[in-house]
């Protein structure tokens, strides 16, 4: 029983923090509690019906999943290529592997403020451009519906390329030396090795990052509040902030409540099919 006493004060303190509040929003949503008062009525599935045919909502559904693709494929391809390159002999490999692994401890507000002076019309990015006779590239990165979406996935592969980074070192350091030797013996090329021995053997890392990734950017919030609050006029708008702007903004509650479930609904969804896949291909090979 020893190790049981020692699990339950983290228990007792999860399910007080986590557990309980969450278990009071699911029973909220089915109502049309106002947020204050203890007084509600059932309404059912009501909610969710105008969740489901809102068209800001689905809107920000469509964009979340937009930038999970992109985000999930960029942070993992980036991450790969820097293990790849720093898991040589290259003298530098140490500070190099720090140098890419700082943006990671920053805080995602403080970056997301950080890329938008960057992306701004007179930041950094378009000052380089005009500097380097690229003025024809200047764009309104964050202020353009068309490319926002796509700038603040920049900003968020730039901070987790390093995290992925060091989950793929990880895996490339437990590699065999003499089977990338025989291969090698046998006349495999560089992008040979990596396609058909390195990848298959570190396909662990490659389960964790992309759960990891994917589970990140379906409830990202901090970045694009940071660089864009969900603007311009919506185009990056995502699960997690059209909840906090429901509830908080336009003090619809049981909406936000709702929706905040449909978001659970999804992540959940996906991480555990994403899983299974996974699982099902490893005991396959």
């Amino acid at each position: 029983m020893t190790p049981t006493w020692f699990i339950i004060p983290a228990l007792i303190v999860y399910t007080l923090i986590v557990l309980w509040p969450n278990l009071q929003g699911f029973f909220y949503s089915f109502t049309d509690w106002d947020g204050f008062g203890l007084t509600w009525s059932f309404v059912g599935f009501e909610n969710f019906l105008g969740v489901l045919q809102d068209p800001n909502t689905m809107r920000a559904i469509l964009n979340t999943f937009l930038m999970t693709i992109v985000v999930t494929v960029g942070q993992n391809v980036v991450g790969l290529l820097l293990a790849l390159g720093l898991n040589t002999r290259v003298k530098t490999r140490y500070v190099l592997r720090l140098v890419f692994f700082l943006p990671v401890v920053l805080t995602p507000i403080v970056a997301g403020f950080l890329w938008k002076y960057l992306l701004s019309p007179t930041g950094s990015v378009n000052t380089i451009l005009e500097s380097l006779g690229l003025g024809w590239m200047q764009q309104d990165w964050l202020g353009n519906p068309d490319i926002a979406i796509y700038s603040i996935c920049v900003a968020i592969i730039w901070q987790g390329a390093g995290y992925s980074m060091v989950i793929f070192l990880a895996g490339l350091q437990n590699v065999p030396e003499d089977v990338l030797e025989a291969a090698e013996i046998d006349g495999a090329g560089s992008f040979r090795r990596t396609w058909s021995i390195v990848l298959p053997l570190i396909n662990g890392a490659i389960v964790i990052n992309v759960l990891l990734s994917l589970i990140a950017t379906l409830k990202q919030f901090d970045t694009v509040f940071a660089m864009t609050k969900g603007g311009p006029a919506g185009a990056t708008e995502t699960m997690a902030t059209i909840v906090y702007k429901t509830a908080f903004t336009y003090l619809e509650y049981p909406t936000a409540l709702a929706q905040g479930v449909v978001l659970t609904i999804i992540v959940g969804v996906i991480a555990y099919t994403q899983f299974r896949v996974t699982r099902r291909k490893e005991e396959i090979a």
